[in-house]
């Protein structure tokens, strides 16, 4: 890519996207085009048709996707696969039709079998049964592999996918209904320590930036800490003892208790958003099909792993993000709600021969996440 090709980013303003976006300007890019979900929806085939065709990009980068942690992912089966599969269809079928140079799909390690040896590799796509909490979401994200594979292979085009692992960082989802499992630890051992020491102005501040439910800063206490118990903010107290604390004048904290879904037991990697995106970059710029579809008859598995090679259980991240927030309350692992996969690992060896390598370090990353979600709440 040149520094002034028109490089269309799908989903520019999302985690993944909008690290890309900040990662091309510092770069020295100077011709990126980003639409809002409200100026173009990517679901409609006919807006999508007329966008491609009026604004003619170069290169695209498809970041654009609906996501959400293992209670979405369970409850919007449907809304998972369907919204993904039109995405994809309709972003890859227009840049065929209007000659875009080189494209990159964005996928998501979900689409390996959930039993999978462990690290995994590219190899282990399609080998075995998928987890069943994410199987509409990783069906799609595997769709785009072989749209992307399929359209290389008829039509010659250059289309590269990626998988990334978890990833976090600036502008990450901390809906604590939708969220992944970092961010919203994060948001749920902040509220616990803003409750730990009786800082409502915080707990408010939090929540009109953040409503939960409809619930926000304006609502009435006996309604926050009601929706804070809810997703497992608790201190043990009843409501009303709750009540008379946080207004009472006294310095001693409260003994607050944070749910945390599953055993704590499953392990999982997580990579930093703006690392993403220096490889998505990487890969536009030095990786080809050519370069990982090898000699054979049946081309298979040519996407690329995106990670660090490391991993923690979740009990560890919990742990992790507490030390970072400062938080000094208790988990609770609530055994009867599901683990998903048990480890989630994936093989960097491909894209290291190629020479990438992450280089944000997990503690350091959390810090800097938890110190830009200090900076978002204080710009309300």
């Amino acid at each position: 890519m040149n520094k002034n090709s028109k490089i269309y980013v799908a989903g520019h303003k999302g985690l993944v996207g909008s690290a890309i976006w900040k990662k091309l300007i510092e770069s020295g890019y100077t011709n990126l085009i980003g639409k809002k979900s409200s100026e173009l929806d990517l679901r409609d085939q006919k807006a999508v048709r007329m966008f491609f065709e009026e604004v003619k990009p170069e290169y695209v980068i498809l970041a654009a996707a609906k996501v959400g942690g293992i209670v979405a992912n369970n409850k919007y089966r449907a809304d998972f696969i369907n919204d993904n599969l039109q995405i994809e269809l309709n972003i890859i079928n227009e840049s065929y039709r209007n000659s875009v140079k080189k494209l990159l799909f964005l996928g998501s390690t979900c689409i390996y079998p959930r039993d999978a040896v462990q690290p995994m590799t590219e190899n282990v796509l399609l080998t075995s049964p998928l987890e069943y909490t994410n199987e509409p979401y990783a069906i799609a994200k595997i769709a785009g592999i072989k749209l992307c594979e399929s359209f290389n292979l008829q039509y010659g085009t250059d289309y590269i996918s990626v998988m990334p692992t978890n990833i976090y960082g600036p502008n990450d989802n901390f809906n604590l209904e939708t969220s992944h499992v970092l961010p919203a630890l994060l948001r749920k051992i902040y509220l616990g320590k803003c409750l730990e020491n009786k800082n409502t102005g915080a707990l408010r501040k939090d929540l009109s930036r953040r409503p939960v439910e409809g619930v926000d800063g304006n609502s009435d206490l006996k309604m926050i800490l009601k929706v804070l118990s809810k997703y497992g903010i608790t201190t043990g107290c009843s409501n009303e003892d709750e009540i008379e604390i946080l207004k009472s004048g006294s310095v001693q904290n409260m003994d607050v208790n944070i749910e945390i879904w599953g055993t704590g037991t499953p392990r999982r990697e997580f990579l930093w958003s703006e690392d993403l995106a220096d490889a998505c970059i990487f890969v536009m710029n030095n990786v080809s099909f050519k370069d990982i579809a090898g000699n054979s008859t049946q081309v298979r598995n040519t996407h690329l792993n995106i990670g660090t090679g490391k991993d923690l259980t979740i009990s560890e991240l919990a742990d992790n993000i507490k030390n970072a927030i400062g938080f000094k309350g208790n988990f609770v692992f609530n055994s009867e709600k599901p683990d998903g996969t048990m480890k989630k690992l994936i093989s960097v060896d491909k894209i290291g021969k190629l020479g990438w390598k992450y280089s944000m370090e997990l503690n350091s990353g959390i810090e800097k996440l938890y110190n830009w979600y200090l900076k978002d709440q204080s710009a309300l």
